[in-house]
């Protein structure tokens, strides 16, 4: 069987990209992409027995891209809440104590 399964191929692609980029965001979306497509090579893989450790690989590279990016958001969405007052300082200097003041207590 010299076939080739190019849904889970590019699945797969989409899924690797999308962790490797999910720290910046851009691996979310790109992670649901590639999760529908892995998703969909499924059924081809049954059907012709070929693909089918790429589509795994891609579902799961995407769904761990997308929980990644998740977490990044929250992060980040926790961070910006927490040093709030700390925007705007005259230094960076001063940026840094003020961040270390608000995790800190002082």
């Amino acid at each position: 069987m010299g076939g080739r399964n190019s849904l889970a191929g590019a699945a797969v692609v989409l899924g690797v990209i999308a962790l490797s980029t999910s720290i910046v965001f851009v691996g979310g979306p790109l992670g649901v992409i590639g999760l529908i497509l892995g998703i969909a090579a499924l059924p081809t893989t049954k059907r012709t027995g070929i693909g089918r450790s790429k589509a795994i690989t891609a579902v799961v590279t995407s769904a761990l891209a997308i929980v990644v990016s998740i977490l990044v958001a929250v992060f980040t969405v926790w961070y910006a809440n927490t040093t709030q007052e700390c925007y705007q300082p005259d230094s960076f200097q001063q940026y840094k104590q003020c961040v270390h003041e608000q995790f800190t207590g002082n």
